[in-house]
């Protein structure tokens, strides 16, 4: 096995390795479900009316009106009818590299909804329907995180039939967790019963991606049994979820690239977690169960409303497999370590284009064993290929006897015909993990490396990465020597720069650089590994 033929298994693996991954885009759920939870669920949840079949968008009422609160990193727009987060804002990410308008993840527009709603329901709930919620009565008309402030609580109260209901949003700073509390006064003379629900809610969308950046567009949730599933629209469409949370550990979200929302209930046993399709709209939420309130007493629930980018540290302390939505793939667990390591060397050199390549340099420095046994292997190979020649002329057609004569020579030659691909199949998995590490990393959204390279999240504008990636590919191909004689093989070789070149066009720019550094990395390799082998005599040159 040449270096040639290496590299064309290396294209055959990329190759299908992108096709797999386009195909599991949308994940098929594993249905823990049964008609009678889903049955128990949806009767808990606010009605659905006539009005929303046709038009699931919240209807804001004329006394109603928008709140806006900011801080450091988040501007919410909350609805007083209903309390929803109709807009989020995310302040250090912008909406489009160079520009000062921020990101824009929760919306309600004409275009596209995605809000974040919840509320209480039950015998004396308040939120019966989209168009029977409370309108809430706000301070003020704007809150602002002060600068010595490291915390801000927006109440929101509604009082109704003896009952006082304070929806308490709590924003701290330099966080995208959002507290929201529902405590409820009850002074209504007799007990009352009644649960929170909370959940995403989203015109339904196709989950997005491309054949080089296959990236997903959906839901997800995640429960003590299940660390992290997807739980696309299709899905939704297909089967409502309904999952139990004995135990109350579990979230459900909505996820896209870079960016995702999340509700996790907090001290609520027996909860439970829902889908529902209403026209054109998927919801995805939680259900914390009734609590009966006594006459004069307090009762409280709250959830956590994640609103910000996939950052998998300060996720990791909201929830429990929250920091999961970063999806790495089942090689997670070589792409976390790369990930974490890409992320102390950026913090040193400040600069992710500049880390990529200390990175590339440090695995390959790794990887430098497996990259000599396989050029020792290949050379030893081509040193049999006279023997093997004339053992064909001698043999003929008898394959069986031509098999055992030739692993008889190979046992005596100490060669293993093997030696030369095998570096290659433990190479690829390494590349694949840093592929979705790289894909997966909000932080190389809108970073820049230098000169035309402004994003490396992004494809290279003037193709100049692609081009010199498939320039060195070139090169690794012509320095090595071949024993592959037939011409539609040679034809096969010497088109496979060009064929990576064209995939690598529209891959992110940072991608494409750890591709490119490591071919230098290739190729300085190969040429100190060929000098020493042909002071030992085994390299010949074409």
């Amino acid at each position: 096995m040449d270096s040639q033929r290496n590299i064309l298994l290396l294209a055959l693996a990329l190759v299908s390795f992108l096709l797999y991954q386009q195909w599991q885009v949308e994940t098929n759920p594993e249905y823990q479900n049964t008609e009678q939870q889903q049955a128990q669920t949806s009767s808990t949840l606010p009605a659905a009316s006539a009005t929303d079949e046709l038009d699931p968008a919240p209807q804001h009422n004329t006394s109603a009106k928008i709140v806006t609160v900011k801080t450091d990193v988040l501007t919410l727009s909350i609805d007083t009818f209903g309390g929803d987060v109709v807009m989020a804002q995310l302040n250090q990410y912008a909406k489009e590299e160079n520009s000062d308008t921020p990101f824009t993840l929760l919306k309600n527009s004409s275009e596209h909804m995605y809000i974040a709603q919840s509320g209480l329901v039950g015998p004396q709930g308040i939120d019966l329907s989209s168009n029977s919620r409370p309108v809430y009565q706000a301070a003020a008309d704007s809150y602002t995180l002060a600068d010595d402030q490291s915390e801000l609580r927006i109440p929101f109260t509604y009082t109704a039939n003896g009952i006082q209901y304070t929806k308490t949003f709590v924003l701290k700073r330099g966080e995208y967790d959002i507290d929201v509390v529902y405590s409820v006064n009850n002074q209504s003379g007799s007990s009352a019963t009644l649960g929170m629900y909370a959940h995403l809610r989203q015109n339904v969308v196709d989950a997005g991606g491309s054949l080089a950046m296959p990236t997903y567009r959906g839901g997800a949730y995640s429960t003590h049994e299940t660390r992290y599933k997807k739980y696309s629209f299709d899905d939704m469409q297909e089967r409502n979820l309904a999952l139990n949370l004995p135990d109350g550990e579990g979230w459900v979200g909505m996820l896209e690239h870079y960016f995702a929302t999340a509700w996790v209930p907090r001290n609520a046993s027996g909860s439970s977690l829902y889908t529902r399709i209403i026209g054109n709209v998927g919801d995805i939420g939680v259900r914390i169960p009734n609590k009966t309130i006594a006459n004069g007493e307090t009762g409280t629930f709250t959830a956590t409303l994640w609103a910000g980018p996939k950052l998998q540290t300060q996720m990791a302390k909201v929830a429990p497999n929250l920091d999961l939505v970063v999806d790495y793939g089942w090689l997670w667990f070589i792409a976390k370590p790369l990930h974490w390591l890409l992320s102390i060397i950026q913090g040193i050199v400040v600069n992710w284009g500049v880390a990529i390549m200390i990175l590339t340099f440090i695995v390959r420095g790794a990887m430098y064993p497996l990259t000599k046994a396989q050029y020792t292997s290949m050379a030893k190979m081509r040193m049999l290929q006279p023997k093997l020649q004339a053992m064909r002329e001698r043999i003929g057609d008898d394959r069986q006897r031509m098999s055992q004569e030739m692993m008889e020579l190979y046992k005596k030659e100490k060669v293993n015909p093997l030696g030369g691909c095998l570096p290659i199949f433990l190479q690829m998995p390494i590349f694949i993990a840093l592929y979705w590490s790289l894909m997966e990393s909000v932080e190389l959204r809108h970073s820049p490396f230098f000169g035309w390279i402004t994003d490396l999240s992004a494809q290279d504008p003037y193709y100049i990465l692609p081009i010199l990636m498939g320039v060195s590919m070139f090169m690794i191909q012509r320095m090595s020597p071949t024993t592959v004689t037939d011409p539609m093989q040679q034809k096969i070789m010497t088109f496979m720069p060009v064929m990576f070149t064209f995939f690598f066009l529209f891959f992110p720019s940072g991608l494409v650089l750890y591709w490119l550094v490591s071919n230098v990395v290739t190729l300085i390799q190969q040429t100190l590994i060929y000098k020493n082998l042909e002071k030992k005599g085994l390299h010949s040159k074409k």
